[in-house]
């Protein structure tokens, strides 16, 4: 059987396996009462009044359920079990880039370590225990100060365990970093952790956002003959579609920051692992664009003593601005198809 096939078999699989726990895991939330029932933070005292507006506009979705990202780490990581001792007679030869042992390891580690810190961060939210930080610094709190922990454990493992060490660069080549890399590779995946958490505020978003990056690294990785990672990035994508029916505007379920962290730090991985990270700026443009509005945001008010933006990130200032929630994800899936398509004609060069 053709390759491409027994990977879209994989695909479809996970498909169907996430859409028929769907329901019953959302079931399962409103029971445990791990739903939406607080209104969205201002980041600053100056965005205070805008939020009035963007809560106001947005109250009708008090009750969502959240925990999405629960659902698919976990079937994502025990479809890849289950499967695993049977790609051989499935006809799928393992390959890989790098150890495909290492590879696993560090996908694992990444996928359900961030999730863990994103779920303590979901039962904090959802339950208001008792904070011992205040939003003052530009990624506040403890939950950042993991974030950049777990990152450059991540970082260590790509260096020490995978060995990469190296960064190509489009039209200059391929330069080797050293130990260098550990810093490069810890910002690079914090960065997309904390911008992919960003991006995930409304209905469809950043899940949709996502799938069209993971296509994009996915058929990178076939083209690379990595099983490792053409697998997982199957399992992952099947089970994105199933996720996104009930995500999309008005959603049923939202994944919560188990599934925020996890995502946007595991994209980072995936595209060091192919030694993709400048494509990974391109096919990210949108998370990118949604944190970097934050970042300079608070900047410009600490410089000025003025806003940039009436409120961010850019979903938050484009609903400010009397857009539609369903028009605003419908524009910037646009986005991302086409630098999605972008970063992948980019990275063969």
């Amino acid at each position: 059987m053709n390759p491409l096939a027994l990977y879209l078999g994989i695909l479809i699989f996970s498909f169907i396996v996430t859409s028929i726990a769907t329901v019953p895991f959302i079931d399962l939330l409103y029971k445990l009462h791990l739903t939406y029932h607080r209104p969205i933070p201002a980041l600053t005292p100056q965005e205070s009044q805008e939020f009035q507006v963007i809560n106001q506009n947005q109250s009708w979705k008090i009750g969502t359920p959240i925990g999405g990202g629960i659902l698919l780490i976990f079937l994502v990581s025990f479809l890849y079990l289950v499967l695993y001792g049977y790609l051989g007679k499935l006809g799928i030869t393992i390959t890989s880039v790098f150890d495909f042992k290492e590879e696993l390891n560090l996908l694992f580690f990444t996928f359900i370590a961030f999730g863990l810190l994103g779920l303590y961060d979901d039962i904090k939210k959802i339950f208001n225990l008792p904070k011992k930080t205040s939003r003052v610094s530009v990624w506040p709190g403890s939950k950042t100060v993991f974030i950049f922990i777990l990152s450059v454990v991540v970082a260590s493992i790509l260096y020490f365990n995978v060995g990469i060490s190296l960064v190509h660069i489009p039209g200059f080549g391929v330069i080797k970093l050293g130990w260098t890399y550990i810093p490069l590779a810890a910002i690079i995946v914090s960065v997309f952790c904390k911008s992919y958490d960003i991006t995930d505020g409304l209905d469809g978003l950043a899940t949709g956002v996502l799938l069209f990056g993971l296509l994009a690294f996915w058929g990178l990785s076939l083209a690379a003959l990595d099983t490792v990672l053409s697998v997982f990035i199957a399992l992952w994508i099947g089970g994105l579609l199933a996720f996104l029916y009930f995500n999309v505007f008005p959603a049923r379920i939202w994944l919560g920051n188990a599934g925020s962290l996890s995502f946007g730090a595991t994209l980072a991985v995936i595209a060091l692992i192919l030694g993709k990270s400048f494509p990974l700026l391109i096919v990210g443009t949108v998370f990118l664009l949604e944190g970097g509005s934050q970042i300079l945001q608070i900047l410009f008010l600490r410089v000025t003593g003025r806003k940039l933006f009436s409120v961010t990130p850019v979903h938050y200032w484009l609903e400010n601005h009397g857009w539609p929630e369903p028009k605003i994800v419908m524009r910037l899936w646009l986005l991302a198809i086409f630098t999605a398509m972008l970063g992948l004609w980019f990275a063969n060069f």
